[in-house]
């Protein structure tokens, strides 16, 4: 079994106030740059990226094209909820030197296959020189990326793969079916590192290993080893997974990513001491 790739979804740093906290998304970004994983996944969900302007996009781009673009592979997620802003949005990020975007379906109101698929294609058109990535989350934008609207998607000439969240396996299997040989597909389900292999997926995008990429390597070493290495190697995902829990408040807790606790700028709870506490034990243990 090829060993997957993994990509780390980046968490954005915040002041107490909201504000923007650039040196701490630096300390992320820098912390991430020790992970191992082949990739960052940068201003995605876990990036908090809805809540911010496109001037702040702009310089976290920049930090992480400074910090990250020299030794792995940066994918900059350009989505927002008009195709207006994703073109500005595509050219602030060739500007700061990214090679790879992403683009999240339009959300908030219903969108039908056909104005989807014009969407991308006007998107598309102004990706020269950039791979383009469609960001299938239906759970978050209330837009389905069907299998025959994926197909169509993946005609565009600059469209190359999918990251695709929470969706079943069976659903990136469906993808797959349809696609070109060349076509890359990622989950955004970290505990399915050891899976994605079987429905002809390329790897993850994982939040989760933000914070513990250890288990996540482990995993990925793994792939092509023994079913005990890899149960082993599954319940060190689990348990990370079970105690992050993909929660991006939970992420910017621990001090290694972070360099302090800072906050999130959109609404989640804050972990309570306990959880906090967990945190710290499962990092510890994990790392």
């Amino acid at each position: 079994m090829t060993s997957p790739t993994i990509f780390t979804a980046t968490p954005t740093a915040f002041h107490p106030d909201g504000s923007l906290d650039l040196e701490g998304s630096r300390a992320i970004l820098e912390h991430i740059s020790r992970s191992g994983n082949e990739g960052a996944f940068v201003l995605g969900t876990t990036g908090e990226f809805a809540a911010l302007t496109v001037a702040e996009r702009g310089q976290v781009v920049e930090a992480a094209m400074n910090i990250l673009g020299h030794h792995m592979r940066v994918v900059v997620h350009v989505g927002a909820a008009s195709v207006y802003e994703v073109l500005q949005l595509v050219e602030q990020a060739r500007a700061a030197g990214a090679r790879e975007i992403a683009l999240i379906t339009p959300y908030y109101l219903p969108a039908t296959d056909a104005a989807m698929l014009d969407f991308f294609t006007t998107a598309d058109a102004a990706c020269d020189g950039l791979d383009l990535f469609v960001y299938a989350y239906a759970r978050r934008t209330g837009n389905s990326v069907s299998t025959e609207l994926m197909a169509r998607l993946a005609e565009l000439p600059h469209v190359v793969g999918a990251k695709v969240s929470e969706e079943p396996l069976e659903q990136l299997q469906a993808y797959r079916s349809v696609v070109p040989d060349g076509f890359q597909l990622y989950t955004g389900a970290d505990r399915d590192i050891l899976a994605v292999g079987a429905v002809g997926a390329q790897g993850v995008v994982s939040g989760v290993s933000s914070v513990l990429p250890r288990p996540f390597r482990t995993a990925a070493a793994a792939a092509d080893q023994d079913d005990d290495a890899r149960a082993a190697a599954q319940a060190d995902v689990d348990e990370a997974c079970d105690v992050i829990a993909g929660d991006i408040a939970r992420m910017k807790r621990h001090t290694g990513c972070s360099g302090s606790p800072h906050t999130t700028r959109m609404a989640i709870e804050a972990p309570d001491a306990a959880t906090r506490q967990l945190i710290v034990d499962t990092v510890r243990r994990l790392s």
